[in-house]
C-alpha cells in the first residue's frame, strides 16, 4: 500500500484576475486561507479551474511557489504540472517539487495525444525524475485520450504513482480501475456529481470546483463516506445536485468564477478564449446559489 497524499475534499482552486488580466495574488492568498479555515483537505494549484492552460511559464511557476508559501504546510498542496510535451512536464515537475509543492498532478498528453505505450513512457519519465507522489489526471473530454485499465495497472507499479482523478463520468470504469489496482492506486472523483458514488466503490476523495462555494459541506460529505455513512452523504449529493450542474453550465472555471463574483468575492474574469456567461446562464446560476442561501 502506498502513502495517501489526502483523504476527503480537495480543492481545484480557481486563479484570481485583476480587470487587466494579471493574476491578483493577494485574493489568491485569501481564498486559500479561507478553504483550509473552512476543513478542505488539499489544495490543487494550476489545475484545469486555475486556467494554467493560459498561463505564461513564469505565472505557472508563481502560482505553485505562492500557494506552497501560503499554505504553509497546513494542508497538501498539489501542482498541476502535466503537458503534452513530456520534457517540458519534467521540468516544470521538478522545479515543483523544489519548490516544496506536496504531490503533482499530471493530466494526458492533449492534441498530440498518444499511444497506451506513449501514456506509460510518458508519465513514467516524469515518475523518474521526482520523488513526490504523482495524481494522474484522466479527463478525455477535454484532452481526447483516455487512460485504460491495463496501462493504470502498470503505472501503478511505479513508487511514486500513487492515485488517479478520474473525470471521464464513467462510474463502470471507476469499479474496473479499483477492482484491478487495489490498494496500489487510490481513485479521486474528478465530478463534483460523482463524489459519493465512486467514494462508494472506494475512492478516497474529490478534487473538487463545488468547495469554491460551500467548503464546509463538501469536506463533510466526503467526510461521511470516509466514515462509511452513505446514506447521509446521498441526502447531501442529490440536494447540492442541481447546484452542481449549474456550476458546470458552461465551460469550467467560467460559471464557478461567476459564482464566486455573485457572492461578492471579487475573484475578476476569465482569461480568453474563456467568455462571459450568458444571461440566461447567469440567471439560473443564481438561483441555484440562492436556492441555498449564498446569494440573496
Amino acid at each position: 500500500m502506498k502513502n495517501t497524499i489526502f483523504t476527503g475534499a480537495a480543492i481545484a482552486i480557481i486563479t484570481p484576475m485583476n480587470q487587466d488580466g494579471s493574476i491578483n495574488y493577494t485574493k489568491l492568498g485569501e481564498l486559500i486561507d479561507y478553504q483550509i479555515e473552512q476543513g478542505t483537505d488539499a489544495i490543487v494549484i494550476c489545475g484545469t479551474t486555475g486556467e494554467a492552460s493560459t498561463m505564461t511559464d513564469e505565472e505557472h511557476r508563481e502560482c505553485i511557489r505562492f500557494a506552497v508559501e501560503k499554505a504553509a504546510k497546513r494542508v497538501p498542496v498539489i501542482a498541476g504540472t502535466g503537458s503534452n510535451d513530456t520534457a517540458y512536464a519534467v521540468a516544470l515537475s521538478k522545479e515543483a517539487e523544489a519548490m516544496g509543492a506536496d504531490g503533482l498532478l499530471l493530466v494526458t498528453p492533449y492534441y498530440n495525444k498518444t499511444t497506451q505505450r506513449g501514456l506509460i513512457a510518458h508519465f513514467t519519465a516524469v515518475a523518474d525524475a521526482v520523488n513526490i507522489p504523482i495524481i494522474l489526471y484522466n479527463i478525455p473530454g477535454r484532452t481526447g485520450m483516455n487512460i485504460e485499465v491495463s496501462t493504470l495497472k502498470t503505472l501503478s507499479q511505479h513508487k511514486n504513482i500513487v492515485a488517479v482523478k478520474e473525470a471521464s463520468g464513467n462510474i463502470s470504469y471507476v469499479a474496473k480501475i479499483i477492482a484491478e489496482c487495489g490498494d496500489d492506486i487510490d481513485v479521486y472523483s474528478g465530478n463534483d456529481d460523482m463524489i459519493v458514488p465512486i467514494m462508494s466503490l472506494g475512492g478516497k476523495g474529490v478534487i473538487s470546483v463545488l468547495s469554491h462555494v460551500i467548503p464546509a459541506e463538501t469536506h463533510k460529505m466526503a467526510q461521511l463516506c470516509l466514515d462509511n455513512n452513505f446514506a447521509e452523504a446521498m441526502k447531501m449529493q442529490i440536494d447540492y445536485l442541481h447546484l452542481i450542474n449549474n456550476l458546470f453550465i458552461e465551460v469550467n472555471p467560467i460559471p464557478v468564477k461567476e459564482a464566486l463574483n455573485m457572492m461578492g468575492c471579487e475573484v475578476g474574469p476569465c482569461r480568453l478564449p474563456l467568455y462571459e456567461m450568458t444571461d440566461e446562464h447567469k440567471a439560473a446560476l443564481r438561483a441555484s446559489l440562492a436556492s441555498h442561501g449564498l446569494v440573496k
